[in-house]
């Protein structure tokens, strides 16, 4: 007789980490940077266009944190679950 399959259960992913944060490639965590959104009058354009890039999260913790709350953010980067 078979074994009976016990049923698996899903992480839930807190969705604001898996909108905030991306996994490249090579599975380094990028993010972007805040305070784009209003009072950018006052910015130089320097500024402005360091704001556009992403930054690799070099904080070990942090990264810990961040796989804990997007379990499958690498999972199903190149191949989203239709």
């Amino acid at each position: 007789m078979p074994k009976a399959k016990t049923k698996k259960f899903k992480m839930k992913t807190y969705k604001a980490a898996a909108k905030r944060f991306r996994v490249t490639g090579t599975g380094k965590i990028v993010r972007t940077k805040g305070g784009k959104s209003h009072l950018r009058r006052r910015k130089s354009k320097r500024v402005k266009a360091q704001l556009s890039k992403m930054l690799v999260v070099t904080s070990a913790g942090d990264r810990r944190r961040i796989k804990r709350m997007a379990p499958y953010m690498k999972k199903y980067k190149a191949n989203p679950p239709a």
